[in-house]
């Protein structure tokens, strides 16, 4: 089974609200000490926190449902009940919850950033609040209010300074692994990446930046072939887009405009992103060859050649990717 998980559905429930009291007074030489009664504590809520130490939804993937405590009931003195215990969701930076129609009630970009998922329900008013000049003893008090209840989706989209954008074999996880410490699974077949990676690359004076592994896209993506849109919502919360294009390729120039083409029909606002055009496994091109498909290129998309086997034009390609995030 896979570490990461980035979608999870849990059932929610809020605290009923405490019950408020209809105590009366009564003490020895205040015989008619009249309504006594405190409000009853609000029940507990359901919050979703942000974890920057949590990179995937594993720990609440077998978390069928959260329920938070009840309020407390009012007492004598007009005291109030105390509120019920909220209950945490702790999650990664980068997730959304979603109501089960789909209408997004917040997201994380935050540690430590608390959205309420489920209030929990108000306290119920002590007969204190009830008197009036024609009814100086309330007997009644007003019941606790229901919390919130229902169902709550998580959806994860990972944060990162550049996303890798790649076909399956395009050398993505080859790169991750020769410029951070990340260990991506690698090996000559389509979709060896199943799940997104994330490595910390270091740079030049001790400087660093976050890249991510997404699974290989594949011509209909957006239409939700191969991996469809489970890993194209990823390349959403990435700061700049690497398109890895492999030396082998047919089509250079073609094989980058499907790419792009797939990001376009799925959201046309990741065009927008700065992007670096790359072509991987260059340690198979001689300087002809290079030439050759540079000039397949408009000016503006010029690629960078690079080797994640033989660290070729690796450190160029760190400087390109730090000029366009701090440029």
């Amino acid at each position: 089974m896979s570490n990461f998980v980035d979608y999870v559905k849990i059932h929610c429930k809020s605290g009923h609200g405490g019950a408020g009291s209809a105590h009366l007074r009564r003490e020895k030489y205040i015989p008619k000490g009249g309504p006594d009664g405190g409000d009853g504590g609000r029940g507990g809520h359901v919050i979703m926190k942000g974890n920057a130490n949590e990179w995937t939804l594993l720990p609440l993937r077998y978390t069928r449902h959260v329920k938070a405590e009840r309020g407390e009931n009012g007492g004598k003195n007009q005291l109030t009940g105390a509120y019920g215990a909220d209950v945490y969701i702790e999650v990664p930076i980068g997730t959304i919850a979603k109501n089960e129609d789909g209408e997004i009630i917040g997201e994380i970009m935050e540690d430590g950033q608390e959205i309420i998922l489920m209030e929990g329900g108000m306290g119920g008013k002590g007969n204190e609040h009830f008197k009036s000049s024609t009814n100086q003893t309330p007997r009644f008090a007003q019941p606790g209010m229901d919390g919130q209840e229902g169902y709550v989706v998580f959806e994860l989209k990972i944060l990162a300074d550049v996303g890798l954008v790649g076909f399956p074999n395009a050398g993505k996880s080859t790169l991750l692994a020769s410029v951070s410490a990340a260990k991506p699974k690698i090996a000559n077949y389509a979709f060896t990446t199943l799940t997104p990676n994330l490595g910390i690359v270091d740079y030049r004076n001790y400087k660093s930046f976050v890249m991510a592994d997404i699974p290989g896209i594949i011509e209909g993506a957006a239409e939700g072939k191969g991996l469809g849109h489970r890993f194209l919502r990823h390349i959403e919360r990435n700061s700049i887009l690497l398109f890895l294009i492999p030396a082998d390729s047919e089509d250079h120039f073609q094989e980058f405009k499907i790419l792009e083409n797939e990001l376009k029909e799925y959201n046309p606002e990741l065009l927008d992103k700065d992007f670096i055009v790359s072509v991987s496994k260059s340690d198979l091109l001689d300087d002809e060859l290079k030439k050759e498909i540079a000039a397949e290129f408009p000016e503006n998309k010029q690629p960078l050649f690079f080797s994640g086997v033989t660290g070729e034009g690796l450190m160029e390609l760190k400087d390109a990717i730090w000029k366009q995030l701090h440029g």
